[in-house]
């Protein structure tokens, strides 16, 4: 369905997304932990619009490419999924086509972590920020930049109608290398 590239080596193309939204139930939404800013912005179609879980409300960028939308989180998190909800249908020009996804500490050593070309979506489009090895399932990073380098249509300036962040779900049980699934199990899981 989807091809992506690591690493920045090359670019993978993205031609199938979700109209429904459809996560993992070990992955929870980690967007409400970060401060989000965006680089520039209409009035009334500001960062809220990305956050607002309504559909039909969009940030549109003001200004010359690359447009960027800023997620820093206070303390370091794991992230392993970032979920855009893009309509080229109603938003033609303004729709991304090409997006950037960079991780670090801070603005001062963002690296590239992916870049996908998005072909005309309409929908829930799942990035993933696993790596090529099968360990790395998730990026653990202070700060998550997404930069959308070009738009369809050679437009200017850009609709995104919602950004959702993932991550794992926390072991409920410190040091413990599994989980447990029934309560029973659970009750008698630590020594007292």
């Amino acid at each position: 369905m989807a091809t992506e590239s690591s690493e920045g080596e090359e670019e993978g193309k993205i031609t199938g997304w979700s109209q429904h939204l459809i996560v993992d139930d070990d992955l929870r939404e980690m967007g409400k932990k970060a401060a989000w800013s965006v680089s520039s912005c209409k009035p009334g179609n500001g960062v809220f619009s990305l956050r607002d879980d309504n559909l039909d409300s969009f940030w549109q960028s003001d200004g010359a490419q690359p447009h960027l939308v800023n997620i820093q989180f206070q303390k370091k998190v794991k992230l392993q999924l970032v979920v855009l909800y893009v309509d080229f249908k109603l938003d033609e020009s303004y729709t991304p086509s090409k997006i950037s996804i960079h991780a670090g500490d801070g603005f001062h050593n963002l690296k590239e972590i992916k870049t996908v070309e998005l072909l005309k979506p309409t929908g829930w489009v799942y990035l993933s920020l696993s790596g090529n090895d099968p360990r790395e399932t998730f990026v653990n990073t202070f700060m998550l930049q997404i930069a959308v380098l070009s738009n369809h249509l050679n437009g200017r300036d850009t609709h995104v109608r919602q950004i959702k962040v993932y991550g794992p779900r926390p072991n409920p049980i410190p040091h413990q290398p599994f989980q447990f699934t029934s309560r029973e199990f659970i009750t008698y899981s630590s020594v007292r």
